[in-house]
């Protein structure tokens, strides 16, 4: 690996640009856990960058080696330097800049297993509960997962550390409007059932076991009227206190394990 000196090199350039959203064709990961995700999954790497420090550690020596073989662009810099492109307040000593996964419709099509389990996140704006929502649905069992396109990226940063690789492994549709999800999921079969504070139904009445989408509205409000109109069915999680909703990250939770449960996972 080159050693890197100067804060206008263009691997720094090029890492700062993905942190901030302004690559489209490539993601930032940080961290040795996510980066072993990123290589274990076959991500592509396009470029590695590690911090003097955690490249003398023996622990973390295995992984670089790995990560560096797969790339030309891989480089060693100053704890400082790392920190000038890091997207967290405390730099993990490792930043990965791979090539962005296929997000297309196709691609889940191509991907899906059977029967599916789709989780739906409309117009989920907050990238921690989108990445929650990934790592919960790949361990209940999920097929598949789509991000619409009011919904943070899933493959953003924060998002990326909360589903914990799962955004690497789960085939994932991004930025599709809600009446194409809908109609995507009629078209395959899929019954469409919405979260919904004021439904009928409790989430374990519901006939999970065929090919079902889960829909999960904005942390804010939910889902509008019209939008549940257009699901086939809506369900609520029965609570009891004074508590208005769940967080939605919580509420994908208990719907996906109800899933799971009559699936016997």
């Amino acid at each position: 690996m080159q050693t890197i000196t100067s804060r206008d090199n263009s691997l720094l350039r090029q890492a700062r640009a993905v942190r901030d959203g302004k690559a489209d064709d490539l993601i930032f990961i940080e961290g040795l856990r996510l980066s072993e995700e990123a290589l274990r999954s076959g991500l592509t790497i396009a470029s590695v960058i590690v911090s003097d420090e955690l490249a003398r550690k023996e622990k973390a020596r295995e992984l670089i080696h790995e990560l560096g073989v797969t790339t030309d662009r891989a480089a060693v810099v100053s704890e400082k330097l790392l920190e000038s492109i890091s997207y967290t307040s405390t730099p993990q000593g490792i930043v990965v800049l791979a090539a962005r996964p296929d997000t297309g419709e196709k691609h889940l099509d191509d991907n899906m297993k059977h029967p599916a389990l789709v989780v739906v996140m409309h117009r989920i704006n907050n990238p921690v509960n989108v990445g929650a929502i990934l790592r919960t649905a790949e361990a209940a069992g999920a097929t598949a997962a789509v991000a619409t396109r009011e919904s943070s990226d899933p493959f953003s940063p924060k998002s990326l550390r909360g589903a914990m690789g799962s955004a690497f492994r789960l085939p994932v549709w991004y930025g599709p409007t809600y009446e194409s999800v809908i109609a995507w999921c009629k078209e395959r079969g899929i019954a469409t059932v919405c979260a919904e504070l004021q439904a009928h139904s409790r989430h374990d009445e519901v006939d999970w076991k065929t090919a079902s989408a889960l829909i999960l509205g904005p942390e804010s409000h939910g889902l509008s009227p019209e939008e549940i109109a257009l699901a086939g069915q809506s369900v609520r999680i029965p609570m009891k206190g004074e508590a208005e909703s769940l967080n939605v990250a919580v509420a994908a939770g208990v719907l996906l394990y109800e899933a799971a449960r009559q699936r016997d996972m």
